[in-house]
């Protein structure tokens, strides 16, 4: 089966009523967990992007407190995990703010964390990519934010 390209998708769509799209939609929520946690985003959480923001936040503190911490092995697999989940988090949102905020707060608990991350080679550099990741997207914000941001990632960093 040939996929359709967006375009196509979007030609499709505009032809169906309301009931269809409906429909179609909850049926594309049943395949995958990633549809469904998208919708529930579009339809609940993008109206209090705050509200969103601290429930990644409060993930990704859930996520960091159940590390197995018996070796920088099983270390890495878990914050790479939480990573993924995070940047995941990100592309439903779209708003380089809100990934700003979720890379920064990840990079402050991956450098809270007990065992340090600073021992490892790995996990040095995924933490020096967040932040020149962060670095970058804040390079395009507006003057006051950046320098709101430029101040955030000093903390980090020192």
């Amino acid at each position: 089966m040939k996929t359709a390209t967006v375009r196509e998708l979007k030609l499709e769509l505009s032809h169906k009523t309301d009931n269809e799209l409906v429909e179609l939609c909850l049926r594309l929520s049943k395949f995958k967990k990633e549809n469904k946690e998208l919708l529930t985003y579009l339809l609940y959480e993008s109206i209090d992007e705050g509200g969103y923001i601290t429930s990644v936040k409060e993930n990704i503190d859930q996520e960091f407190s159940e590390i197995n911490t018996t070796s920088y092995y099983f270390i890495k697999k878990n914050v790479r995990k939480i990573l993924r989940n995070t940047k995941k988090f990100i592309r439903y949102s779209k708003k380089i703010e809100t990934e700003v905020e979720l890379l920064l707060y990840f990079c402050e608990v991956l450098k809270q964390m007990k065992p340090s991350y600073d021992r490892n080679t790995v996990l040095i550099n995924l933490f020096d990519r967040q932040i020149s990741i962060v670095k970058k997207k804040v390079s395009t914000m507006h003057e006051d934010l950046q320098y709101d941001y430029e101040q955030e990632i000093q903390v980090i960093q020192d």
